[in-house]
């Protein structure tokens, strides 16, 4: 059995949860999410909490166990608390600004870079070399962070671009110099 799979999902107060075939709808304090599940997979509510079974001991069925279940927290969460996920820059010069709803990036480049969010998502930006994300779908704020990182992800030697926040950047060692040469 998975040992994922088989944790029962408590419902936090406030959470409605309506279940319609395979089709799972979340509603909470911050929102409502709506998601499709594998068919093979059963859904129930048991005693205010949701419970995942699936059918055979197959290895897609003991892999789509824990997933169903990871993605059914996931939505309980979000509807609840929700996500955010947080970025830094790194680099003279490089800097974050927010001008309306959209994120403005100087990142070296001959331009400014902009990002929109989309719906259901926003961008704070608390310093000039933070970002942070937020939303209730954690898929959608992963995504959109990982768009804003790869404007300029950081590069190796000195490390200067966008990271998440206590990412460690592998460094490597820059050329040896001039050895022998007189």
């Amino acid at each position: 059995m998975s040992r994922i799979g088989k944790q029962p999902i408590n419902l936090p107060q406030g959470v409605e949860v309506h279940i319609e075939g395979n089709t799972v709808r979340v509603k909470g304090p911050k929102g409502q999410l709506e998601r499709e599940f594998h068919r093979d997979m059963r859904i129930r509510m048991e005693d205010n909490r949701l419970v995942v079974e699936r059918p055979s001991d197959d290895k897609q069925h003991r892999s789509l166990h824990g997933l169903t279940r990871t993605l059914l927290h996931n939505m309980v969460v979000g509807v609840t608390s929700g996500f955010e996920k947080n970025l830094e820059l790194v680099g003279v010069g490089y800097r974050a600004t927010k001008q309306g709803n959209k994120l403005v990036l100087s990142v070296g480049y001959s331009h400014p870079v902009e990002i929109v969010p989309p719906d259901g998502l926003e961008i704070e930006v608390p310093a000039p070399t933070k970002i942070v994300v937020r939303g209730m779908d954690k898929e959608r704020v992963g995504a959109l962070a990982a768009n804003i990182r790869s404007v300029r992800e950081p590069e190796p030697y000195k490390g200067k671009g966008i990271k998440y926040e206590g990412e460690q950047i592998r460094r490597k060692a820059g050329k040896a110099g001039g050895k022998g040469k007189k």
